[in-house]
């Protein structure tokens, strides 16, 4: 399995020089089946969507998109994936269920007069369905998807396995604004969360915040670096990803933050960086 990052920013996208280093686009994670096969499963579709076209040369997509919620960040990609928007392509776009059809709750955001056309104006064959929690094949890999909290629309977090290699996908995640300090002061390390990281080769986290910006955002429904790097270590997963980057947070502020929070031993820390590649086996 092989995984590319095309959009590790959260909130808003970020240009600029400051920027360039780290990637200015938001969320989004292309998942592969092996080395030179074109992705087949996206997770979230923000403005990194677009690079997903480049991953896929020539080939109209055909798999599944999975949004972990529907906030700005991680759906605005969608009607600029030129490798979607064609006539032979084939997509599947999945949503967490919240009581309402799921192509009435992706209207809201694209249609007149908000956007020039709405979702089934695109070209192709396009499908929009609700995703309860559980345990779910899609595309060829196992996916457990866990609600999580964060502010604003029910949010989902997933690990997704193909067998061989895993990773635990928490990019929005508020576990102290919603929960408390925990026995840390970063929010505790609730069923959900471990249930998610349990067995992951790799978890790709919300590191929006520091410490110190904590009590001052709790309310935004983000997690400070140091939660991901505990959670980790307790649910033994060998390495993180620092995700969901500030829009604000340069390219030498990540990577302060990226140095800040490296200790001697497990788990491996990193930011997230737009067009890195990690290969699971």
């Amino acid at each position: 399995m092989r995984l590319v990052l095309c959009g590790v920013r959260g909130s808003t996208p970020a240009p600029g020089l400051d920027f360039v280093g780290v990637g200015g686009n938001t969320s989004c994670v292309a998942v592969c089946h092996g080395d030179i096969q074109p992705p087949t499963l996206v997770i979230d579709a923000g403005t990194g969507l677009r690079a997903v076209t480049r991953l896929m040369g020539a080939t109209p997509f055909d798999g599944t998109i999975m949004l972990g919620h529907l906030h700005w960040d991680h759906t605005h990609g969608l009607p600029f994936f030129r490798s979607a928007d064609h006539p032979l392509a084939r997509t599947r776009v999945l949503i967490p269920a919240q009581g309402e059809p799921a192509i009435d709750l992706v209207s809201r955001f694209m249609s007149p007069p908000s956007f020039p056309i709405g979702p089934l104006g695109l070209r192709g064959a396009w499908s929009f369905e609700n995703l309860e929690e559980g345990e779910h094949s899609i595309e060829g890999f196992d996916v457990l998807a866990r609600e999580i909290p964060h502010k604003g629309g029910r949010t989902f977090g997933f690990r997704v396995s193909d067998g061989a290699g895993s990773f635990a996908y928490l990019s929005d995640h508020g576990p102290y604004g919603a929960l408390g300090g925990g026995p840390d002061g970063w929010g505790p390390y609730h069923e959900a969360a471990t249930a998610l990281c349990e067995g992951a080769d790799v978890l790709i986290h919300d590191a929006q915040y520091t410490v110190d910006e904590m009590e001052r955002f709790a309310s935004f429904g983000h997690a400070s670096g140091e939660y991901p790097v505990e959670l980790a270590r307790r649910c033994g997963v060998p390495r993180v990803l620092l995700f969901h980057h500030d829009p604000s947070r340069t390219d030498s502020d990540v990577a302060e933050l990226e140095h800040s929070l490296r200790g001697d031993g497990p788990p491996r820390v990193d930011a997230a960086r737009e067009g890195m590649v990690i290969t699971l086996t």
